[in-house]
């Protein structure tokens, strides 16, 4: 499918305003209503979600075929906007840093271009404008409020600024990272520091575990799999000359397999306690699962990389990032895939300077247009 000019610079005024005008997640009140009011204007049924921010909408295909969905995101960061572009936000310390506002406008022009043609279509498209992706809790609503209720495969993407525009990044398994907490309180007996054997000294614990824990990644874990063990915060003691009684420990974990998702907690918390014990103290462990792995259903790869190069764009290999994206709590209902879009931008997700080349639209657009075709065709 073509875009048209006349689409094109549509499509780009309406991201130029969303950019003006962003929202943080769960406030993008505003936004909803504007994306409602594109999606009526083209004749594009809503699904009746009890839903306060955020919108499903449906394109129903002439022929019976399954549901498959494609999910953009619609909230902004928590950033003060640092370019020179005429259309910048107009509220301080609200930014679209992350071009959450191309992904709709783009994942809109998939919509318009599919209902435009939807006497070819096997089965339905479904589009997900999904609230909060940035605070990792809109997908887990989304569903829980029936998003992908009989959807059968899901596809998204996110922009990437090192990739020229026209250029779409494509991998099977692992391609963002999971994403988790922890908390480790080692818990001791405080005494004087002068003293210390009548003390169980939580800072020697604590210190141990910082050094150990990375052993986990180095030889717990399997040399194909990928993870980082990060501890982020030390807090313990408030004076030179007294050992406390607690030191407590946060940081995070990240990696790109489920299984190695799944081991290690088990064997960071193993290795607290057996320091612990060993030092006569104890230790309280708090895990807490963020996100999980944004990983690819290698059955959608072939299809995917041939609709790129029958789109007229460039396919390559997508390099992993170790960011999260809560697209992955999507895949752990249904099979799905997330690509890279090339968007050319000077600078990284969430900088202040972050920007992009809008004629990616018409890419990002053109492509979900053509892989929904291609998807239910097969």
């Amino acid at each position: 499918m073509n875009m048209s000019h006349e689409l094109l610079s549509d499509l780009i005024e309406k991201r130029r305003y969303l950019h003006e005008n962003p929202e943080l997640a769960f406030e993008e009140f505003n936004t909803t209503e504007n994306i409602k009011k594109w999606l009526e204007e083209h004749h594009i049924p809503m699904l009746p979600l009890e839903l306060e921010t955020g919108v499903v909408a449906e394109v129903k295909g002439a022929f019976e075929g399954p549901t498959i969905a494609i999910r953009s995101d619609i909230d902004a960061l928590p950033i003060k906007e640092d370019t020179d572009v005429p259309f910048k936000s107009k509220y301080e310390g609200k930014m679209h840093a992350c071009g959450h506002d191309f992904h709709t406008a783009s994942i809109l022009g998939a919509a318009i271009l599919l209902n435009s043609q939807k006497e070819k279509l096997h089965g339905t498209v479904r589009f997900i404008f999904q609230a909060a992706e940035e605070v990792a809790q809109g997908a887990k609503k989304f569903v829980e409020k029936g998003a992908l209720e009989g959807v059968s495969a899901i596809f998204g993407m996110h922009n990437k600024p090192d990739l020229p525009v026209g250029t779409i990044g494509v991998k099977s398994g692992g391609l963002m990272a999971s994403v988790d907490k922890f908390e480790i309180k080692f818990v001791g007996v405080g005494g004087h520091a002068g003293i210390p054997h009548n003390a169980i000294d939580p800072i020697v614990m604590a210190s141990q575990y910082v050094t150990a824990v990375q052993s986990i990644v180095a030889r717990r874990m399997d040399l194909f799999d990928n993870a980082v063990i990060s501890i982020t915060s030390i807090h313990g003691g408030n004076t030179w000359n007294v050992i406390p009684d607690t030191v407590t420990l946060e940081g995070t974990v990240r990696t790109f397999q489920p299984k190695a998702r799944e081991a290690i907690p088990g064997l960071m918390k193993k290795l607290a306690e057996s320091l612990a014990e060993g030092n006569g103290g104890s230790v309280e462990f708090n895990w807490e699962d963020y996100l999980p792995v944004v990983n690819n259903d290698p059955q959608f790869e072939e299809i995917i990389r041939a609709t790129v190069v029958e789109s007229g764009f460039d396919v390559v290999d997508a390099v992993p990032s170790a960011g999260g994206e809560d697209f992955a709590f999507y895949q752990t209902y249904i099979p799905g895939f997330f690509v890279w879009m090339g968007v050319d931008g000077p600078q990284e997700w969430h900088h202040p300077k972050y920007d992009l080349k809008e004629d990616a639209i018409k890419v990002a657009s053109e492509f979900f247009a053509n892989l929904a075709v291609n998807v239910l065709k097969k």
